[in-house]
């Protein structure tokens, strides 16, 4: 029984780094989703900075919406910065080595970033239901000042509560094997490999998933309800223009908790490690790539603001 218990103590104290598994099941095509990967990254990055560039720079949309737009596609950028030039690299090399601090690090970002978004797209659901809901109050309600501190607490606010889960996961003792079966170090695989009861911990996950995402969830949900009230009252023409500003910010509001809440809502043991990188590809690289895509198309003064600056780019 003491030669189990200090085999134990030595594989807990042993393990100094992680390896993340990746892609690693599907070998033949390592260079196929390297090719893939990148292009999708460097499309991400193209997207929001134009996006970033034309809402700065064009009169037409200085106003609230485009002001969290602006702030949304950069944090887009940090978002998928995060976690995919390290897949990048993994697929090059063929290595997924990660020192535990590296591990922690890259948690702590994608759960700051995430949150982050939830937040924006809180303060954003909040400025459409101001402008639809309350018009003649909007240039008072949602002033620079106001838009500035929604702002500022999108990026703080939970950013004390996540330190503290990201500890609360990294001081749990990891014995046995040390290869996390993901592309990066999420809160689900990491909990796996973890020794002795993990109970508490996962009351903290989805206490943390109920404040960040359940709860924002239904206060964008609540605005919607009183805007969608609103439209119906209004006539034809206003209601497709008011429909049309509105309807973007939904379709990335369903991509981004749809596949968040299956992810941190549902633990172990009932997701497979293949189904659950499946789920993260969704709101960590896929949902990030379209919500440029769907803002820019679905959004005539962006598209307008584009063509002018490509006009003279093109000159």
């Amino acid at each position: 029984m003491e030669n189990q218990l200090k085999t134990e103590n030595s594989n807990m104290t042993t393990i100094t780094e992680f390896v993340l598994l990746g892609f690693s099941d599907i070998p033949n095509s390592q260079w196929i989703l390297f090719g893939i990967f990148l292009v999708i990254y460097l499309t991400i990055l193209m997207c929001n900075s134009i996006i970033i560039l034309i809402t700065r720079i064009e009169p037409v949309l200085q106003t609230p919406m485009y002001f969290f737009l602006n702030n949304f596609s950069f944090l887009e950028i940090c978002y998928v910065t995060a976690t995919v030039p390290r897949m990048l690299m993994d697929l090059l090399t063929q290595k997924g080595n990660i020192s535990l601090v590296a591990c922690a690090a890259q948690m702590f970002f994608v759960l700051t970033f995430g949150g982050s978004e939830c937040l924006f797209l809180t303060a954003m659901a909040y400025d459409r239901f101001v402008a639809i809901c309350n018009p003649l109050h909007y240039p008072l309600v949602m002033n620079h000042k106001i838009c500035v501190q929604l702002a500022i607490a999108s990026w703080v606010s939970g950013v004390p509560a996540i330190i503290g889960q990201t500890c609360q996961i990294f001081s749990l003792p990891f014995c046995g094997s040390n290869t996390i079966n993901h592309f990066f170090c999420d809160i689900p695989p990491i909990i796996k490999l973890a020794c002795g009861d993990t109970f508490l911990n996962e009351i903290a996950v989805y206490l943390a998933a109920v404040v960040f995402i359940m709860v924002t969830f239904i206060l964008i949900i609540v605005s919607y309800g009183k805007i969608i009230a609103n439209i119906l009252k209004i006539s034809a023409s206003g209601r497709a223009k008011a429909f049309s500003t509105c309807s973007s910010h939904l379709m990335v509001v369903v991509l981004f908790y749809g596949t968040a809440t299956i992810n941190y809502l549902q633990l172990k043991p009932h997701q497979s490690a293949r189904i659950g990188k499946v789920i993260s590809l969704f709101y960590t690289v896929l949902t990030p790539t379209l919500n440029p895509i769907i803002y820019t198309l679905r959004n005539k003064d962006i598209m307008m603001a584009l063509r002018k600056l490509l006009s003279k780019l093109l000159r």
